[in-house]
């Protein structure tokens, strides 16, 4: 057992989840966006997402990153249906309630399926693991079988924390605000997924050119 292999990729896959929960993207608006609307358990189902999303790409990066690379159709079906989600749930903030904080918690609708939509409509998602993540994996699966999933548990993990603790904050943060500041900060998250719809189309753009 290559035990120093298991480790470094394990420690690497752990930095890169910290830094991909906290960097800033259609992901975490949509946990800032969830948890502002619908309260903790919403935001936190949404963090869930990668396991239903980043799960299964890393399985099939493994198998079919070379495939992805030399299709670049395939990745542009995915950014325009990702611009055009990402607009839809931009427009929707604009109308959204704030939560009612002395109410009864309520199991949240939908938060998670959206959270998957968003990631898995995320172009970057793919060109991360298909391009980069499963080409890793793969050049050291022969040599030591536990390292690769050593780096995706860790990966997965430490973004779904990162994230959770993000809701968390947020959450807190919120309770004592107004309405008025309350429907300002879900406006900005609509304006944010508007301009990551915007660079989604620009993406497509280039892919085509």
């Amino acid at each position: 057992m290559e035990v120093d292999l298991i480790l470094g990729l394990a420690a690497a896959g752990t930095m890169l989840g910290v830094v991909e929960g906290l960097k800033p993207g259609p992901l975490m608006t949509m946990v800032v966006r969830e948890t502002l609307s619908g309260g903790l358990k919403a935001g936190m189902w949404t963090t869930a997402a990668p396991i239903f999303t980043d799960g299964p790409l890393i399985l099939l990066s493994v198998l079919i990153a070379a495939t992805v690379a030399n299709s670049p159709y395939l990745l542009l079906a995915i950014t325009v249906a990702g611009a055009l989600f990402l607009a839809k749930m931009g427009v929707d903030c604009f109308t959204l309630d704030p939560p009612d904080f002395n109410a009864e918690p309520n199991a949240p609708s939908g938060s998670l399926l959206r959270g998957v939509i968003t990631n898995l409509l995320n172009p970057n998602a793919y060109v991360f693991w298909f391009l980069i993540g499963g080409p890793l994996m793969a050049s050291v699966v022969q040599e030591e079988w536990l390292a690769p999933v050593a780096y995706a548990l860790s990966f997965l993990l430490t973004l779904m924390l990162t994230k959770a603790v993000v809701a968390y904050a947020v959450h807190k943060a919120s309770n004592g605000i107004s309405e008025t500041v309350y429907k300002r900060l879900l406006a900005g998250c609509g304006v944010v997924m508007l301009g990551f719809s915007g660079f989604y189309v620009r993406a497509a753009w280039l892919i085509l050119n």
